[in-house]
Parts: C-alpha cells; structure tokens; sequence
C-alpha cells in the first residue's frame, strides 16, 4: 500500500505525522511525508521519503503583530482583528502549499491521510482514493462530553456542546474554500459538487474514516464520537536508532539529580528575552537545575548558570524519562511525550488547543495547575515547578498514566486502520 501524508505547522505539529510515516513503513507499506521544507529534519534521522512544500504560513510566525495576537490568546477586539488579518494573510502562503501538494501527489497513492484543517481531500478525489482526515486535537468532530477545545472560556449548558463545534467548521470553510476551489478547478481539474469543502464527508457523501492521534483516557467521560472515528492514542517518534546524546547532555544528566525539562516549542511571544528571564529566575528560585530547549520559538537566556544546560532540539522519548518533571507549552505532540514518559507536568499554554490540554492534564492529576503564558511570573513558575518536583502522588499518577497510554500504541493502531482502508479500495485485497 502506497501512503501519502500530507500536513503542514511547526515542527511541533509535523512531527506525530512523521511518527504515522514511520510507524507504515515499518509495517512494510510505501510512504511519502509531504510537509514544510523548514521541518525536514523531523524525518532524515529516521530516513522517511520526505516531499518538502512551500513553508507556507509558517513564515509569519515572526511577525511581531501575530506574536503579541498569540500571546494574549487573540483576545479582545485587537486580537480579533489580527485573526481576521492573519487569515487574509494566510490565504495566498496556502495556494502555493496546496499546489505542493498537488505536486506531491503525482507519483500517485492508495490512501491520502491529512489534517482535518488542511483540504487535501481534493487531492485525494483527484487520485480516486479515500482521504483519511487525522486530527491531533479533538475539535472537528463535534461530542456532547464536552465543548470545543477551541473555546475555552466558553460558559454554556451541556446541552449546547455539540453546537460549539460549528464555528470551527464554519471558520475553516470560509478559509480554505477560495484556495480548495482554484485548486480544484486550475490544478485538479475537478468540478464543483455540493459538500465538496466538508472534510469529514467522501466524495460520495458517506463518511470519512477518521483518526484522532490522542488518547480517550485524557478526554471527559461520556464520549459519543461516531464509529467512523478512531481514537487511537498519541502518535510519537522514537529516538532514531544509532541516536546518541550530544556529550555535554550526558555530562550533564550524570553531574546531579534529575533536572527539569523546559521547552516551549514555537511559542515564545513577543518578547523571546523576557520569557528567558522568567525561566532562567524561575529555575533559580526553585532551586532545580533544567535542560532548556530553545526550539524553533528562539526562548533566549543570557548568562546561563551552571546548573541549566541550553539545547536547541532532543528527542523526547529519550529526554523526557530521564527528567523530574516536564515544563511545556501544551502543544498535542509534546503533550503526549510527555504523557507516554510518565512524568509530572507544568503546562503553560498559549493559544488554540493549549489551555484544553493544560486544563485536561491538570484534571487527570499528572500536572500541576496550568500556567497560561500572559500570566507567566518568575515566582508563579517556580513555585509549579517546585510543587511538580516534590508532590509525590503527583509523579505516581503520572507514572501510572503513563503505563496505560504506552499500553495504547497509537501509530500501530492507525496503521491497521490505515491497512483496512486500503483493503476496503482494494476489494479485499491487500496492498
């Protein structure tokens, strides 16, 4: 079976898709990961077939204005302005990722597998193969347990859960349908059919088969999702094999206790400086040492002291076990290597699906109550730290939890899934 891949976001958001890709290929299938030519680092270790594509909206993650949006949670009528202006901005980046991906397509497939937020269904119709839609967060498929993810703050009765998903889908319409409609009709040659920007819908007018890369045991009770959707657990990359530790990261691991993990992905507002200081006196006041990773968002310390070790990227699987707790921003790939290491959390959120997985984990009892980004403080983060460092039924949750997600094993679930699929387009047959 030939799978192609497409996605597009950080690092942070490609980096579960390239866990899927490798997780096939093992599994003897052929795969091609289309993604942002700024991530393809994510899949060389692990020797992936990688179509880089135009990096799209990525570009504006330095735009000034967009940050200070991020940082606030696009709160307020400033903050809403700049969403509208960011979609607007968006727009064109888009259509040249989409006629990437196109290209990408050329070589043909058995099976397209996409983020919901990204309409590569169309290219998948093109190539007259299903299009299975894979979300990392749960906020397309609308459920009564809970309201959107995306609209946190929200105060509704329960009856009205269902409901809260529709400005997502709305939202996404409005979007992608100048870009998907050109893209069908310049590129795909395709023509325009009722519900043809309804990525939960085939071609036909059933259901899509639908991944959800997370797991069940961290959402609320009372989950009511279709049987056209699997959940199947987190999505993680393995340490590549023959991987081993930059020589000062093993010095440093061997020199004292367990440090902590702080990283915060992408996302570092709009002020990488400031968010570097608190970090470097929150480390200081709680009296931990710390591995820091700068990531892609640039958090910048000066004078680092002897007792925090600044890295720009190391695999979690490997990083994360060996940490006394795990300081993150809340992103889903993070949030479940963290989970997967059975480790206690500080969750800081920024924006989007973030405050619902701070939220979540605080509920599950791994993490210490969240520290959303805007409200961030020297002695607020020092103090979770200290509290996620010390509280031991804290990391005796997490541990256990931990046991119960890696029992899950998400990529081999969504590969059967995945062969199934294939399968079914084939009449019974294997591809």
């Amino acid at each position: 079976m030939k799978v192609l891949i497409l996605t597009h976001g950080t690092r942070g958001d490609v980096q579960p898709y390239a866990a899927l890709a490798l997780a096939l290929r093992l599994a003897g299938h052929e795969v091609v990961l289309g993604a942002p030519a700024g991530s393809a680092s994510v899949a060389q270790p692990y020797g992936l077939t990688y179509f880089p594509l135009d990096d799209g909206p990525n570009k504006l993650i330095d735009d000034s204005e967009i940050r200070e949006a991020i940082e606030n949670n696009y709160r307020g009528l400033r903050g809403k302005k700049v969403a509208l202006d960011v979609m607007r901005r968006t727009k064109p980046l888009m259509a040249r990722v989409m006629a990437d991906m196109a290209a990408a397509a050329e070589g043909g497939a058995d099976v397209v597998v996409h983020p919901p937020g990204i309409p590569a269904h169309h290219i998948a119709e093109r190539l007259g193969v299903p299009a299975v839609p894979a979300g990392l967060q749960p906020v397309w498929v609308p459920t009564g347990a809970f309201p959107n993810p995306m609209m946190m703050g929200l105060k509704a009765p329960q009856a009205f859960n269902r409901a809260t998903y529709l400005p997502t889908k709305l939202l996404l319409r409005s979007a992608a349908a100048g870009v998907a409609d050109e893209l069908r009709r310049d590129t795909l040659h395709l023509p325009r059919r009722r519900g043809r920007h309804d990525v939960l819908r085939a071609s036909d007018g059933g259901p899509v088969t639908m991944l959800h890369g997370f797991s069940r045991l961290v959402l609320p009770a009372g989950l009511d999702y279709p049987s056209w959707v699997h959940t199947t657990g987190f999505w993680y990359l393995p340490a590549a094999e023959g991987w081993t530790p930059p020589a000062e990261l093993s010095a440093f691991l061997e020199d004292g206790e367990p440090p902590v993990y702080i990283g915060f992905g992408s996302m570092a507002g709009t002020d990488p400086r400031r968010v570097g200081h608190v970090v470097r006196e929150a480390v200081s006041r709680a009296g931990v040492r710390a591995v820091l990773v700068s990531g892609w968002g640039g958090i910048q310390v000066d004078d680092l002291p002897g007792n925090v070790l600044l890295l720009d990227q190391a695999p979690h699987d490997w990083l994360f076990p060996r940490m006394a707790a795990i300081v993150h921003h809340g992103g889903g790939g993070t949030t479940g290597a963290a989970l997967v290491a059975g480790r206690p959390q500080v969750v800081c959120p920024f924006v989007g699906d973030q405050p619902f997985w701070a939220a979540r984990m605080h509920a599950a009892g791994v993490a210490v109550p969240p520290q959303p980004q805007r409200r961030l403080t020297p002695d607020g983060l020092a103090a979770a730290i200290k509290l996620a460092v010390t509280d031991r039924a804290l990391a005796e949750r997490a541990q256990s939890l931990g046991q119960r997600i890696r029992a899950e094993d998400g990529v081999t679930t969504a590969v059967k899934i995945l062969e199934s699929v294939g399968t079914a387009r084939s009449g019974g047959r294997r591809t």
